[in-house]
């Protein structure tokens, strides 16, 4: 392989890294209208508040007569917040 070939073939090479790496880490977060970092922050605090009402509900599983509608509350607000989101 000439000198020429190898570098062509390692400037091939990065550009399809860094087309792995853009639908990797980037393309959903730009459909949302994020950068990486912000989307991240956002997925964050989500899982965190599914946590959140992942504990509600089994408290409720165990205790029936609290946190009643509170996991219910909680999914239908995010769900609100983000049925639209990269639309």
């Amino acid at each position: 392989m000439s000198r020429a070939e190898s570098h062509s073939l390692s400037q091939s090479n990065a550009q399809e890294d860094q087309q792995m790496i853009s639908r990797l880490f980037l393309e959903h977060p730009r459909k949302v209208e994020e950068s990486y970092l912000e989307h991240a922050i956002f997925a964050r605090r989500f899982a965190f508040r599914l946590f959140a009402a992942a504990g509600a509900a089994l408290i409720h599983a165990l205790i029936p007569c609290l946190f009643e509608k509170t996991a219910s509350r909680m999914i239908a607000a995010m769900y609100a917040q983000t049925h639209d989101r990269g639309q």
